[in-house]
């Protein structure tokens, strides 16, 4: 049987393969692995069947015979060391492409989804010019040290891996914004994953969903 995802009924994204759900398609699409996808809907996420999937009540959820895995991470390191394609075989090689994962979720994502949110949901504070300024810079600073990391190459560690997976979905969440930008080597480095045929096919899996919910 193949594995079963989890993933939102109606994307707030709107489809633009925002939603975390789209790093695991991705991952499964690189490594050729057909899978089936459930939708759920924002009140069913937070209803007992979903929770026993997921504790915190989001999407993914991941099911593959026995077991059930949550958060993206954890999920995408599952695929990648039962597949080809998306670890080296070399173990150091192996070892830093599972540090960029963690580099990618730990560590630039976070600030990158706290200007997000502050930009969505605190225009209306006093404080808010303000507190986009300490964002913004802190935003920066991570992006100007990854650029300078990954030079004029084409991936953060000469070949393709999980960790440009996630690290390429992350730096997607800039999209809306202006500041990655003036980092010319990661908006090539973006558009290098986005041009992948695996990347295509779950962007487009996803684009269908919302399509189809917006027109019914």
């Amino acid at each position: 049987m193949p594995p079963t995802i989890t993933a939102f009924a109606n994307s707030p994204d709107r489809g633009r393969g925002h939603a975390r759900d789209m790093r695991v398609r991705w991952a499964l699409e690189e490594v050729g692995q057909p899978y089936n996808v459930r939708l759920v809907s924002f009140e069913a996420m937070k209803q007992p069947a979903h929770l026993a999937l997921h504790p915190f009540g989001q999407i993914p959820t991941f099911e593959d015979g026995d077991l059930t895995l949550f958060e993206t991470g954890a999920i995408v390191l599952y695929i990648a060391e039962r597949h080809d394609g998306l670890l080296p075989t070399e173990p150091n090689a192996r070892a830093r492409a599972i540090a960029w994962m963690f580099a990618a979720l730990n560590t630039l994502e976070p600030p990158i989804v706290e200007l997000g949110m502050a930009m969505l949901l605190e225009r209306d504070k006093s404080w808010y010019d303000e507190r986009l300024t300490v964002l913004n810079h802190r935003v920066r600073a991570r992006l100007g040290e990854l650029s300078v990391r990954l030079g004029d190459g084409d991936w953060l560690d000469g070949v393709f891996s999980a960790g440009d997976l996630l690290m390429v979905t992350v730096l997607r969440r800039l999209n809306a914004s202006h500041i990655r930008g003036d980092y010319p080597n990661l908006t090539s480095y973006v558009a290098r994953g986005e041009a992948r045929p695996a990347f295509r096919r779950a962007f487009e899996a996803e684009l269908t969903v919302f399509t189809a919910a917006s027109t019914s």
